[in-house]
């Protein structure tokens, strides 16, 4: 069966999963991390074969750290299930109700995208969630993972479906294309796919969006920055700054520059270099910085530079507004994050910089679904339509307008014999 005969059918079968009970999902979710805890060996030992073959093949270490499935990365899928699993289904869930005119009542009601295609990265656990995710939400998914973890996708995919199957949802609620060509297929089943959501390279998700009629939600980059302010606490600035390169370099939502004021450049620098030491970081700098605190000098081309590695470049800034021009031009509109005890400040700075998430003294490694409590996520979006920032169960659903009339016809609005009234019902 082609991709294209296989969408038709989850297409056919998208209306059977919009009505499926929250019971039955919950319980399909339920039996998946189940499968995953008994399976566990199994799913370690996949995970073996495609770190050694990556090894093998040269494979970045970048794409080596998200490539490898732990058990700590299988605590955090099976609870991110759980999480999944309390939290509220949305599913027909009413946006509101307006009485239009007597017995001419209008309802906004959250329903499923339909079929949802994912192309991901290699990383096995983006399967998992991407999975649950379109369970809990009633979406058929065709997942396209990276053929760096095409043994441990494999096992995951066949627990994940067996227990959905078993659990009784429908036959083609979910489909997993193996081979690198399936992409262009995918690409071409505007017919029936719904949504599309790459993770990948700027290149590839751009390759995505202009190869497709299928709508494209998602995000390319993470070019990430921490505004330093002159009324920053240095104590609270230096663990934020460290945790944001550090706690996970390969991450999107890792931070890649950093930017600070002028007044704040000496009370910083002498703490965050020697924080920069200790954790193996290459610091590149503006020469003003980089002449005084024997670092790297740093060139235009760092500024636009997703790192994904233990490097970060730095830069000073006047003031509060050049720091926001800096972030609007370079960034990605990913996550941003300002560093000041000034609330003033702080709510300008979130007010201004374009970014789907704006934060003020946290890391920007917060930047995550499951962290927001959205159970997981299926990526981030960097866009301004549908859903923005980390896309979890809500970014999964649209909505539908349910009319209920009693005989009513146009006609009679038109011509003046009746007028509309607008009752908001709730």
């Amino acid at each position: 069966m082609t991709i294209k005969e296989k969408a038709a059918a989850m297409k056919i079968d998208s209306t059977k999963m919009a009505v499926t009970s929250t019971d039955t999902r919950n319980n399909a979710l339920a039996l998946i991390a189940k499968k995953l805890i008994e399976n566990q060996k199994e799913i370690f030992a996949a995970n073996e074969l495609d770190l050694k073959e990556a090894a093998e093949n040269n494979i970045p270490d970048s794409v080596i750290k998200r490539l490898k499935f732990s058990e700590s990365k299988l605590h955090d899928v099976t609870k991110g299930i759980e999480n999944l699993i309390e939290l509220k289904d949305m599913l027909f869930h009413k946006e509101f109700e307006r009485e239009l005119d007597e017995g001419l009542t209008l309802v906004k009601e959250k329903c499923p995208i339909g079929v949802i295609g994912v192309i991901f990265e290699a990383r096995p656990d983006a399967l998992v969630q991407i999975a649950s995710l379109c369970i809990k939400s009633a979406n058929c998914a065709i997942l396209k993972g990276g053929s760096e973890t095409k043994h441990t996708n494999k096992v995951l995919f066949n627990l994940i479906y067996n227990a959905a199957i078993e659990s009784g949802l429908p036959e083609n609620c979910l489909f997993q294309a193996e081979l690198r060509n399936e992409i262009s297929e995918l690409l071409d089943c505007h017919e029936y796919v719904d949504l599309l959501i790459p993770r990948g390279s700027n290149s590839f998700v751009q390759y995505i969006m202009d190869n497709t009629k299928i709508p494209v939600m998602g995000h390319a980059e993470g070019m990430c920055h921490i505004y330093v302010d002159k009324d920053c606490d240095v104590d609270k600035a230096i663990p934020i700054i460290i945790d944001a390169k550090t706690q996970y370099t390969a991450a999107c939502n890792a931070v890649e520059t950093l930017l600070v004021h002028k007044d704040a450049v000496d009370k910083l620098m002498p703490k965050l270099n020697e924080a920069f030491r200790n954790n193996q970081i290459e610091h590149r700098a503006t020469k003003d910085i980089a002449d005084k605190y024997n670092c790297n000098l740093a060139v235009e081309e760092d500024f636009a530079t997703e790192y994904l590695a233990l490097i970060i470049s730095s830069k000073t800034v006047d003031n509060i507004d050049e720091a926001i021009y800096h972030i609007n031009k370079y960034g990605s509109h990913h996550t941003d994050c300002i560093i000041t005890e000034n609330s003033d400040a702080a709510e300008y700075f979130m007010r201004m910089v374009d970014s789907a998430g704006v934060y003020q003294n946290c890391s920007t490694r917060f930047a995550d679904g499951f962290r927001y409590g959205f159970g997981a996520e299926v990526g981030i979006s960097t866009g301004k339509i549908h859903a923005r920032g980390p896309v979890g169960l809500d970014g999964l659903f649209t909505y539908k307008y349910k009319l209920y009339g009693n005989g009513h016809i146009v006609d009679d609005y038109a011509t003046g014999k009746k007028e509309f009234h607008f009752r908001d019902k709730m």
